[in-house]
């Protein structure tokens, strides 16, 4: 996510000095400075105003006493279940803190992430933290609470439509379609689905609706999708992933 949010700045605008990456690995960081041409990448923490958290939420204590001890005056933080008291804890008074919650297709500049201010942390900050999110895809302020809701919705969801989507492959080889063949229909169907409904401005409801004539063949399809209660299941599933990141952040 880190090395997302570093592409999706660059293609923001911000100049290739502007960022730098402090990286434990050595060979990840030559990885980095062959991907990310004009980048700082470093192993030790340096001196900078904002500074972004992507790691392990294991490595975080160490992560934000290290670029608290470089003085850094903003910190966002990208990792789950750490809480923004325990973030504050670890920076001390000086530095605004931010939280967010993310989501995979950052990495492709189609994400889409929460983001919550800390007791210290005010409109200007919010507004960096959101220019920096902003810039691999787009950006919601909630209260902290509300990010657990989030991990389970929007932070989990990709795994869920590429389950639907091993799905439909599947579906489309028992139907008899070549697997090769299956797969380009179902991923494509997916992107298309998903395309259409971000941008014609209509609800789920009435996509759906305009897809499914009486008798035809997807009222087939769904009717057997609502028998298996499917509807149910992800709204389970969304739910029980929310529950999960309660019980990490405590």
């Amino acid at each position: 996510m880190g090395s997302a949010l570093a592409h999706g700045l660059l293609g923001a605008g911000w100049r290739a000095d502007e960022v730098v990456i402090c990286e434990a690995l050595a060979a990840r960081r030559e990885q980095l400075r062959a991907e990310l041409p004009g980048v700082g990448v470093v192993a030790d923490v340096p001196a900078a105003s904002g500074a972004v958290v992507a790691v392990k939420p294991a490595d975080g204590e160490a992560a934000c006493r290290a670029v608290a001890g470089e003085g850094t005056r903003r910190v966002l933080s990208i990792m789950a279940g750490v809480t923004l008291a325990r973030l504050e804890s670890w920076v001390g008074p000086t530095a605004a803190v931010l939280r967010a919650m993310a989501n995979t297709p950052a990495t492709v500049g189609v994400g889409v992430s929460a983001i919550a201010a800390g007791s210290r942390a005010g409109p200007p900050d919010v507004a960096w933290g959101e220019e920096i999110l902003g810039a691999v895809g787009r950006v919601v302020s909630l209260p902290e609470p509300a990010l657990d809701a989030v991990t389970g919705l929007s932070g989990s969801g990709p795994a869920y439509v590429f389950l639907v989507a091993e799905a439909l492959i599947a579906g489309g080889v028992a139907a008899g379609l070549a697997p090769e063949v299956s797969r380009t229909l179902a991923v494509e169907t997916v992107a298309g689905a998903s395309r259409l409904l971000a941008l014609s401005g209509e609800t789920p409801e009435t996509l759906r609706a305009q897809v499914t004539s009486p008798g035809g063949t997807t009222e087939a399809g769904l009717a057997v999708l609502e028998e298996r209660a499917v509807r149910a299941a992800f709204v389970d599933a969304v739910v029980a992933a929310a529950e999960r990141s309660r019980q990490l952040g405590r």
